[in-house]
């Protein structure tokens, strides 16, 4: 390798680090706009899921085909388009006139996070070819920094709101795309398109109509009733284009998901520890959200700040998942974040209206340290148990199938938490008593692929 990759690798870093920390912190930083949004356009809960689902569910179905995009035009090109659309849509969530409108901005906004992720990762890939260990330092930065901002998104969120107004919490992306953009004009090379690889548009398709389907009955459902028609009708459809997607993707000569990756057992339990853990995180922090604000008492700027605690932990557990590992093993790290976690949720179920804060921060501070300690783990477990080659394309499914478990969080637990302050509280003890029962399951998955594997072995 020469010499001059490994100079330039920290600036092209810190250019694709600006398109993974612009997705993740949008993934959070809305929640504590929710109450404000709420009153603005006079929302029902079913209405703010979707201001959050939206961004979700367009992120996860098209991560399925981003990578592609990638290889087809070349990442940076996908990129920079990626960085275009998400400043264009955040303009249109910031000037939204009715939830209607947001909602769909959200959804735009969704798809160019999609074309974001994917391509930062080539970039860097890219950047430090031949050297193995600035890979791994470079691509640990990125989850850092991406693990960082989703923490990070609710503080950064309130003090925004309390300042300038909810729709700052999307104007501010107008000045990270373009630093971005600015970065990656300035300091990334051109990559011409590796393959051509066809884009499996049935598949993308019939992938994204199953999760629509899906999380809309789950929100639906909350609201009009399990056992209404437009409820039913959904979670048929979904059901119908679940089974049809599988079916494609089985028979495809080129699928977005190839499903003979999952056939080992590691990937799949890192798959259903990635599900779970974002299942719980988004759904408890859209509830806690309006918990703060509509039930506590707090300000958008009180409510921020309570979230600080979420940030912290993260970052020192992040930082030591992979010293832990190392010495126990990436499924055992794993089990054991998620046992923490649990823990935390079970302290967060507790809580009520009248709760005083320093009731909140131990359940606070365990959720992102255990959430800390698992992800980086399951990231490590899936790409030590899939061929290089098809390390892109297992990553892309893992973090796909991960924002399709926030997006059905947020379905689930917000419909616990429909109504006025005291059903949004009961909703909050119900989705900490599930957010825990959840997590505990996985870490069963994850001890499980451990010891199959040391069988195996």
């Amino acid at each position: 390798m020469t010499q001059t990759r490994p100079a330039k690798l920290p600036l092209i870093l810190a250019a694709a680090s600006f398109g993974f920390t612009i997705v993740q912190l949008d993934v959070t930083i809305v929640n504590v706009a929710l109450a404000a949004i709420g009153r603005e356009f006079s929302a029902p809960t079913a209405g703010l899921q979707w201001v959050v689902d939206a961004y979700a569910l367009l992120l996860a179905a098209l991560l399925l085909s981003a990578g592609t995009l990638g290889d087809r035009f070349g990442p940076r090109r996908v990129f920079l388009a990626g960085l275009a659309l998400f400043a264009v849509s955040s303009a249109a969530c910031g000037l939204a006139q009715d939830v209607a409108q947001l909602i769909l901005s959200r959804a735009v906004q969704g798809a160019a996070a999609a074309l974001l992720v994917p391509p930062s990762l080539a970039l860097i890939a890219h950047a430090a070819a031949g050297d193995d260990k600035a890979r791994a330092w470079a691509v640990g930065w990125w989850t850092a920094a991406g693990g960082v901002s989703i923490a990070a998104g609710p503080v950064i969120g309130g003090l925004l709101i309390g300042a300038l107004g909810w729709r700052w919490v999307f104007l501010v992306n107008l000045p990270l795309c373009l630093a971005g953009a600015a970065m990656t004009l300035a300091f990334v090379p051109e990559i011409p398109p590796r393959e051509k690889r066809p884009l499996d548009l049935p598949g993308q398709a019939l992938g994204f109509l199953a999760l629509a389907g899906l999380v809309a009955a789950m929100i639906e459902g909350g609201h009009r009733g399990w056992g209404g028609p437009l409820t039913l009708g959904l979670l048929v459809a979904g059901l119908a284009a679940a089974a049809a997607f599988l079916a494609v993707e089985a028979r495809s000569a080129h699928p977005a998901v190839p499903l003979a990756t999952f056939q080992a057992r590691r990937v799949w339990s890192a798959v259903v520890v990635g599900v779970s853990v974002n299942f719980s995180y988004y759904g408890v922090i859209f509830v806690l959200g309006l918990f703060l604000q509509r039930s506590a008492g707090y300000g958008a700027v009180q409510a921020g700040l309570a979230f600080l605690p979420l940030t912290a932990t993260f970052i020192v557990s992040n930082l030591l998942s992979d010293r832990i590992a190392a010495r126990f093993g990436s499924a055992r790290t794993m089990a054991g974040g998620l046992l923490v976690g649990a823990v935390g949720y079970v302290l967060t179920s507790r809580l009520s209206a009248d709760s005083a804060y320093w009731a909140m921060v131990p359940g606070f501070l365990l959720i992102p340290a255990g959430m800390g300690l698992a992800v980086p783990a399951m990231t490590s477990a899936l790409l030590a148990s899939v061929d290089r080659h098809e390390s892109g394309t297992a990553s892309g499914v893992l973090n796909a199938c991960r924002q399709a478990g926030g997006a059905a969080g947020v379905a689930v637990m917000g419909a616990l938490a429909a109504g006025g302050p005291e059903r949004i509280a009961a909703g909050l003890r119900v989705s900490g008593l599930i957010a825990a029962v959840v997590l505990l399951g996985a870490a069963w998955v994850a001890g499980r692929s451990e010891s199959r594997q040391s069988v195996a072995a």
